[in-house]
C-alpha cells in the first residue's frame, strides 16, 4: 500500500480545489477524500476496494464515490459530500438525495453495506429557528436516524454509517473533527460487510 493519507491532507485538498481553484462543483475535488476512504477500508482488510463504481441498483445505475467488490457482487459503498455554502438548501437535499440514493442500491443488493462521509463548512453554519438548532446539528440528527442499519431489519433508505468531517474553511483548510471520529464509521462498515459474508472472516480474502 502507498503511504498512509491522513484525512487532513485529504480535507487540504478538498480546500485547495473548491475554494483556492474555485471548482466546488468539479468531480475532482472529492478525489484525495476517495484514496483516503480505499485506505481506510483496505486497512481493514477489503482489498481491492475501488473508486467512481458504477454500482447497480433497482432503478437504475448509479455512480458512487468508493466501492469494494466481492465474489461477484459488489458488498460495500461509500458516497462522498461536501457542504460548504448555502447550507439551508444544500443540507434538506442531501438527505433526501441519500435516501433514494441508498434506496436504490439496497433495491438490488439488500445486503449491500452503504456509508456516508460528508465535509461541512461550519464557517457558513447558522441557527435555523424553524429547527431549533444549527444546519449542522439538524444533519447529524438527520443521518442518525438513519443511521445504523443491520440484520434483521434492513429497511431501505436507511445505512450503516457515517460520518461528518467538519471544517472551517473561512481562512484555511481546518479539521475540526477529530480523525479518530470518522475512522469509527469505517470501522462500522466493514463490521457489517463481514458479519453479512461469513467467508471473510475464514480468510477467504477479497
Amino acid at each position: 500500500m502507498a503511504d498512509i493519507l491522513t484525512l487532513q491532507e485529504a480535507i487540504t485538498s478538498l480546500y485547495e480545489r473548491a475554494v483556492v481553484g474555485g471548482t466546488a462543483t468539479s468531480t475532482l475535488r472529492l478525489r484525495d477524500l476517495a484514496a483516503y476512504c480505499v485506505q481506510q477500508l483496505e486497512l481493514r482488510g477489503l482489498e481491492g476496494t475501488e473508486t467512481e463504481v458504477a454500482l447497480p441498483g433497482g432503478g437504475r445505475e448509479k455512480q458512487w464515490d468508493v466501492a469494494w467488490h466481492y465474489q461477484g457482487k459488489y458488498r460495500a459503498a461509500i458516497s462522498l459530500k461536501s457542504i460548504l455554502k448555502n447550507l439551508s438548501g444544500t443540507v434538506p437535499n442531501r438527505i433526501d438525495d441519500m435516501i433514494g440514493e441508498v434506496a436504490n442500491a439496497q433495491m438490488y443488493s439488500p445486503e449491500i453495506a452503504l456509508g456516508y462521509l460528508m465535509v461541512f463548512n461550519t464557517a457558513n453554519d447558522k441557527w435555523s429557528r424553524k429547527h431549533g438548532a444549527t444546519w449542522c446539528e439538524l444533519l447529524r440528527q438527520r443521518l442518525g436516524r438513519l443511521a445504523g442499519r443491520k440484520a434483521p431489519s434492513w429497511t431501505f433508505g436507511t445505512i450503516e454509517a457515517f460520518a461528518i468531517a467538519e471544517v472551517d474553511f473561512s481562512a484555511g483548510p481546518e479539521l475540526k473533527t477529530m480523525e479518530t471520529d470518522v475512522e469509527a464509521m469505517f470501522d462500522r462498515l466493514v463490521e457489517q460487510v463481514r458479519s453479512r459474508n461469513p467467508s471473510l472472516l475464514e480468510g477467504d480474502g477479497a
